[in-house]
C-alpha cells in the first residue's frame, strides 16, 4: 500500500460518517433535507454555494448528470448551501463524539488541520472549495473538516487522473465491476442505465480493455493501476509538503481513529473500503 493509498484508508472513514451514520441522516433530515441523496448532494455541493447543475456534474464524474440534476438545483429550494454545511458538520461532529466514544483527537485534528490548510488546491476545485470554508474551534470539528477537505481533494484528483488515462467516471466503473467491485453496488448508486453501461462495455471491449465475458483484461488492469498510481501522487503532495513526521505522527494517532469510524459504513458500499479492516 503506498503512503497515500493508507492515508486515504485513515481520511476516508473519517469524512464518510457524514452519509451513512443515523447522526448525520438525522440532521439532514431536519434541515429538510429527507432522504440519502438529497442530504449527501446538497452537503457535497454546498461549499460551491449555488452553482449551476452543469458546475456539480462535472465535477461529481462519476455520477450520471440525471442523477445530480435531480438535486441540483431543487435541493436548495429545501435548504440553503449555509444550511447544508451546518447540518453536515453537526451531524458529523455528533457520530464522531459517538464512535470515538471521548477519545482524545486534539493532536491528531490539529496536524491533519495543519496538512490541509497547506495542501495545494490548484485545479481541484471542490477541494479548494472545502478549504475554504471558515475553520471551526472544537477538535472533532476540525478534524472532520480536515478529513473533507483532504477526501475532497483526492476525489478532484482521481478525476483528473482516469482523463489522463483516457477514461472517464462510467468507464472507470464499468472497469472495476469486472474487476473488484460489484456492479449491482456501483450502477444503481450512480445513476447509470443499463443501456449506458453496456454501451461503455462494448466500448471498453473494442479497446481490448474488458474480455468477452465482462472481465478485466491485462491491458484494462494496467490501466486501471497508472489512474490510481497518478490519483495517489497528487494525493501524496500535502503530506510532502508536511513532511514525514507529521505524517508519521498523524498515522499513528489516527488509525485507531479510522478503525472506529469504519463501522459507521455499510458492509457493501461503493467508497471501496471495507466496513471494518480485514
Amino acid at each position: 500500500m503506498t503512503p497515500a493509498r493508507r492515508m486515504w484508508t485513515i481520511v476516508e472513514p473519517v469524512h464518510s460518517v457524514t452519509y451513512f451514520s443515523p447522526e448525520g441522516r438525522a440532521r439532514f433530515e431536519a434541515a429538510g433535507l429527507r432522504g440519502f441523496w438529497r442530504g449527501y448532494f446538497a452537503s457535497r455541493s454546498a461549499p460551491l454555494g449555488r452553482a449551476p447543475a452543469a458546475v456539480t456534474v462535472a465535477l461529481f464524474a462519476n455520477f450520471a448528470p440525471r442523477m445530480v440534476e435531480r438535486a441540483i438545483p431543487s435541493v436548495w429550494e429545501l435548504a440553503s448551501p449555509a444550511e447544508a454545511l451546518q447540518a453536515r458538520l453537526e451531524g458529523s461532529v455528533a457520530a464522531l463524539d459517538r464512535l470515538l466514544e471521548g477519545a482524545a483527537v486534539d493532536e491528531a485534528a490539529s496536524l491533519l488541520q495543519s496538512v490541509a490548510a497547506a495542501a495545494p488546491t490548484s485545479g481541484r476545485a471542490l477541494g479548494a472549495a472545502n478549504a475554504a470554508l471558515p475553520w471551526p474551534d472544537e477538535p472533532l470539528a476540525v478534524l472532520w473538516q480536515a478529513a473533507t477537505v483532504l477526501r475532497e481533494l483526492r476525489g478532484d484528483g482521481h478525476v483528473l487522473a482516469q482523463l489522463a488515462v483516457g477514461l472517464d467516471g462510467l468507464s472507470t466503473m464499468v472497469l472495476r465491476s469486472g474487476h473488484d467491485l460489484a456492479r449491482d453496488v456501483l450502477q444503481p448508486n450512480r445513476g447509470w442505465t443499463d443501456e449506458e453501461w453496456a454501451a461503455s462495455g462494448e466500448s471498453l471491449a473494442a479497446r481490448g480493455l474488458l474480455g468477452p465475458d465482462g472481465s478485466i483484461t491485462p491491458a484494462g488492469l494496467e490501466l486501471l493501476d497508472r489512474a490510481e498510481a497518478l490519483t495517489d501522487e497528487l494525493a501524496q503532495e500535502p503530506w510532502t509538503i508536511a513532511g514525514p513526521e507529521t505524517a508519521r505522527r498523524f498515522a499513528e494517532l489516527a488509525e485507531p481513529l479510522a478503525q472506529a469510524t469504519r463501522t459507521a459504513l455499510p458492509d457493501v458500499n461503493p467508497i471501496g473500503l471495507p466496513a471494518t479492516p480485514g
